[in-house]
């Protein structure tokens, strides 16, 4: 059985999933972890995390970048859990959760080394935009913004 749970960063399940997800990034941002650590280590309000069968598989978060923008970060699944669709219900949560919250839009910086998370959020109606905030002119980065 499957659920998904919003709670916020504080919570011990998605507390556990975001340290793997960062021992997971030191091998893609190589040099540049410490850079993107300091932007990942915030107190977020609005996160989600997946269950199946009573074990955390996922997670991802947004927070407000702009009054009518949100920023999705933190989106994670589990080795185990790959290939099961639940990257897409948690972003499609997250979406439902931020269109109530009456934002217009979600923007988000990926990796350019995490190939199946870009083809997901193109997937999602998400398109490549101009670095922004503390990524411009970073190399490594890929920022895209999707207008609900």
């Amino acid at each position: 059985m499957t659920k998904l749970h919003r709670t916020n960063s504080d919570h011990k399940d998605f507390q556990k999933l975001t340290a793997l997800f960062d021992e997971f990034l030191v091998d893609i941002d190589g040099d540049e972890k410490d850079f993107f650590a300091q932007y990942n280590q915030i107190y977020i309000e609005n996160v989600v995390v997946f269950y199946e069968n009573e074990i955390p598989l996922g997670c991802g978060a947004f927070k407000e970048l702009e009054p009518s923008i949100a920023e999705i970060k933190r989106m994670f699944v589990v080795p185990e859990g790959r290939g099961k669709g639940i990257a897409t219900t948690i972003l499609n949560e997250l979406e439902s959760w931020t269109k109530e919250l009456n934002y217009t839009s979600c923007q988000l910086e990926t990796s350019q080394k995490l190939e199946n998370a870009i083809a997901l959020y193109k997937k999602f109606g998400y398109k490549i935009i101009p670095n922004y905030g503390q990524y411009e002119g970073v190399e490594s980065s890929i920022c895209m913004k999707k207008i609900f």
